[in-house]
């Protein structure tokens, strides 16, 4: 790709990002879960945004988990565990600019199986 397509892209990123991330605002007793994904990896984090403190976080890369759905949803049952070992049973998800589809929709699927109200 050219260097005016990758911008192009990458502009296009960022303007879904602050879009999706204009509506979404975590709380302590609601946090923001913000989940990021590499081409291998997937990460998510809870976030208090009022403080500016993230309660808990899950790194794939340290589980050994890849960037698929099956990783995704055994990422999203630790991370389910943690949320509920820091009193945490309801939050609003950031997507973070990524469709809901796929890796995404699979993890927030399973944090809503594993008790936390999204």
């Amino acid at each position: 790709m050219t260097e005016k397509v990758l911008k192009r892209k990458q502009l296009l990123k960022v303007k879904r990002k602050l879009r999706t991330r204009g509506r979404i605002f975590g709380v302590a007793d609601k946090p923001r879960i913000s989940v990021f994904k590499s081409n291998r990896y997937l990460y998510a984090q809870a976030i208090n945004d009022e403080a500016g403190v993230t309660l808990a976080s899950i790194d794939g890369k340290k589980l050994g988990l890849g960037n698929n759905r099956e990783n995704a949803k055994q990422i999203a049952i630790e991370f389910a565990g943690l949320l509920k070992k820091a009193k945490i049973t309801e939050a609003v998800f950031d997507r973070n600019g990524y469709l809901y589809h796929g890796v995404v929709a699979a993890f927030a699927d399973t944090l809503r199986e594993n008790g936390i109200k999204l």
